[in-house]
């Protein structure tokens, strides 16, 4: 080997360790960033990203007209709600490399959110015992905030595992199962993953009385598929909504019981709604009005704020 050879693969050698040792720098700044700085974080990364990529610009801009000028919704913070993916980004990235970096970390106000669904729960197994309970988070604030809900709804429970349909990528940032060994992820993205989804729901339903739903889920997150859906009235407007937990949750007599959270000034908080009988003929509507209730509510923080489809679309059959 040459001399220029040797010079070229050792500066390949350094550039790589220099990229690593700039990854561990940044995930090991995001392992430990205090909760409060997370918002006003994520307001000045989705500025600097404005003024250098106009996608970025775009999209913080196309959240707010959208929420104003179509869903004719009051948004008194407009900067707050277009930096809501960077600030989702940020969550996602704390809770996740938190944990790994040192093992398990405690949220104090995520679990009061889960020890709040367990009080209700166990209310409904108390009136009606034998019912199974869907729980149905919104899309809001993070995807890892809501599945860490959900481990510890799980923990509360003495559950040894509980099912969670999603359709959100897995190891966005390492092995998800190796963190969260007791939450079974049932994929719909795959087509290996959604054959017998709805067989695997039912399973899990009998087994421990208890699985997640995401009941909000508008048609496009599955536009690769086609998808069994609802007519409902949303915002003032024909929309449709996805049917499957409305036909599981019929088959099994099961009871919905939605909620959504928030997040503001490093402090996670939930609202809960009312739980909903999913064998009646009007539960689709009534989760409809819960969806207008959280997007009037918290627009801000919702994950699928500013898509151009939102409900208005979805392949019928």
């Amino acid at each position: 080997m040459t001399p220029w050879a040797v010079a070229l693969n050792l500066l390949a050698s350094l550039r790589k360790r220099l990229a690593w040792a700039k990854l561990g720098v940044q995930r090991a700044f995001l392992a430990h960033l205090p909760r409060p700085a997370i918002e006003p974080l994520a307001a000045v990364l989705w500025r600097i990203g404005g003024l250098v990529h106009a996608r970025t610009r775009y999209e913080g801009v196309c959240r707010c007209e959208l929420g104003r000028d179509v869903l004719k919704l009051s948004l008194p913070n407009q900067g707050r709600v277009a930096a809501g993916s960077f600030r989702e980004r940020l969550i996602d990235q704390r809770i996740y490399l938190g944990r790994l970096s040192r093992g398990s970390e405690a949220w104090p106000d995520l679990q009061q959110v889960a020890r709040a669904l367990v009080r209700k729960i166990a209310q409904l197994r108390a009136d009606e015992p034998g019912r199974p309970v869907i729980v149905s988070p919104f899309h809001y604030v993070s995807q890892y905030a809501n599945i860490y809900v959900i481990d510890e709804l799980r923990a509360q429970l003495g559950l040894e595992s509980i099912a969670v349909v999603s359709g959100v990528p897995r190891d966005l940032y390492g092995d998800d199962h190796a963190l969260i060994p007791g939450v079974n992820v049932l994929y719909t993205y795959g087509e290996d993953d959604r054959n017998g989804l709805g067989l695997r729901v039912a399973r899990a339903l009998r087994r421990s009385g208890v699985a997640v739903l995401f009941a909000d889920v508008p048609p496009f997150a599955l536009h690769r598929y086609p998808m069994e859906t609802v007519s409902v009235s949303l915002f003032g407007r024909n929309a449709r909504i996805h049917n499957g937990v409305f036909r599981l949750g019929a088959q099994f007599n099961a009871t919905l019981l939605p909620f959504y959270l928030r997040f503001e000034r490093g402090r996670f908080g939930a609202e809960i709604f009312d739980p909903i009988p999913l064998d009646e003929s009007g539960a689709p509507q009534h989760v409809a009005r819960y969806i207008e209730a959280a997007a009037a509510d918290n627009y801000a923080d919702r994950l699928v704020s500013g898509h151009p489809s939102m409900y208005s679309f979805a392949a019928n059959r």
